[in-house]
């Protein structure tokens, strides 16, 4: 529990001295002209990340030396070079794919690995990818750029890794939230990103232009959400107080709200008819389990079945198998259940994958894309593996000394997956 104490803290940042050596305000006469506009100039440069302020030459006034000086070395060009941005910039490297490794860059763009001949898991860590300073909540692979990792930490910052990069593997870093990053998600198009975190608030990001491009604020901490299937326009999120809202990015607004008194929000899956989806929640101080996961009709706003999982633990982590008619639950009794997709949805009680722990842990699970394999991460620092089919594990890798949050397969090449840590660790297998 000490650990969950320690990263949920919140730390003050310490305020910088901006004023410390701001120049002193100039006496300016009575402007002559009214259309005198004023204008800032970004001095870029490898430790600078000050502005000058500067005004339009004015008839009549004076300009002391100091001023002049100031002037012509803000106008002058910056000669830094292609890899160096601004202290507030959050481009820290390339994304594209042109310096990682050959024959990983074949295997990404061959695409014709199938994952249904692969055998082997993978064991040895080929990247370590380090730059959080506390627990890691998230990572996730982008589909359509697979060299680039998505993280989400609990120091309120979002980093994007070119894994393989030979110079930089660190290509974005993010501190759009004011608080901890519960969550991210990918978009199936472009490089759009979704973020949320417990500043009431999620957040879409433009990962080329390195730009924010809309926030969503809520009246609650946000802590998961995640895009529509087949619309990436449109998006759920579940928060706190028991909402969940699909969100309309186009307009900015909320098109859906789903509402049933229900606790803490932790994870939503959309089912693969994307007509329903499934909510968990924490329902432990109401001790009504019954509504701990429930299915709901998208379009309708209604739940179609609860009493679907009447034991009393909690799920952290809901996941919908790629092809076959189950969906999983990871559930803090230290094991995943399965349940049907078809009404009335029910408990599978002679099956379910066990041997790895949870211990409180908001510990994700997931399938791999052929459906055969399931990871988890667990209490133990392990990655769990697991035949789908037969429920009968694998193995076990030993990761971390801490716990082992989130694990990831790669979307094309079958014997990659990431991991993420309690201690701000993440890796990467091959």
């Amino acid at each position: 529990m000490d650990l969950l104490c320690n990263a949920y803290s919140t730390t003050s940042d310490e305020d910088e001295e901006v004023g410390k050596h701001a120049l002193p305000p100039l006496k300016r006469a009575k402007p002559e002209f009214p259309h005198t506009s004023s204008r800032t100039l970004p001095v870029v440069g490898v430790n600078q990340s000050k502005f000058i302020p500067t005004e339009a030459p004015i008839a009549g006034r004076y300009i002391s030396k100091r001023e002049r000086v100031l002037m012509a070395s803000a106008s002058q060009p910056s000669h830094v070079g292609p890899s160096t941005y601004s202290a507030c910039s959050p481009v820290q490297g390339s994304i594209s794919d042109s310096y990682i490794r050959k024959d990983i860059l074949l295997s990404l763009k061959n695409r014709t690995k199938d994952y249904s001949n692969s055998v082997h898991t993978s064991e040895r860590i080929s990247t370590t990818l380090t730059g959080h300073t506390k627990a890691v909540n998230a990572i996730q692979w982008s589909k359509t750029h697979s060299h680039l990792l998505a993280s989400a930490g609990m120091d309120s910052s979002i980093y994007i890794w070119n894994v393989w990069n030979t110079e930089q593997k660190k290509s974005r870093v993010f501190n759009v939230h004011t608080a901890a990053v519960k969550d991210i998600q990918w978009s199936n198009h472009g490089l759009s990103l979704l973020s949320c975190g417990y500043d009431c608030s999620s957040r879409l990001i433009d990962v080329e232009k390195g730009l924010e491009t809309r926030v969503f604020k809520e009246n609650q901490a946000v802590g998961v959400i995640k895009f529509h299937p087949n619309n990436s326009n449109l998006f759920l999120s579940g928060g706190s107080s028991g909402l969940i809202r699909l969100w309309d990015i186009r307009t900015g607004n909320e098109a859906n709200r789903y509402s049933r008194g229900l606790g803490p929000i932790l994870d939503l899956e959309f089912m693969n008819n994307t007509r329903e989806f499934i909510s968990s929640s924490d329902e432990s101080k109401s001790n009504i389990s019954e509504n701990s996961i429930i299915v709901w009709d998208v379009s309708r706003q209604v739940p179609l079945s609860n009493q679907i999982y009447v034991e009393a633990y909690t799920c952290p982590c809901i996941r919908h198998h790629p092809s076959d008619p189950y969906f999983v639950a990871q559930s803090n009794g230290n094991y995943i259940a399965i349940f049907s997709s078809k009404p009335p949805f029910r408990l599978d009680k002679y099956k379910r994958y066990e041997n790895h722990g949870v211990s409180g842990f908001p510990i994700k699970c997931n399938f791999s894309p052929d459906g055969k394999k399931l990871a988890t991460g667990s209490s133990d620092g392990c990655i769990y593996f697991y035949n789908t089919k037969t429920c009968h594990l694998i193995k076990k890798t030993k990761v971390y000394e801490q716990t082992c949050v989130d694990v990831a397969f790669h979307p094309v090449v079958s014997n990659i997956i990431a991991s993420c840590s309690w201690n701000g660790e993440i890796s990467v297998f091959e």
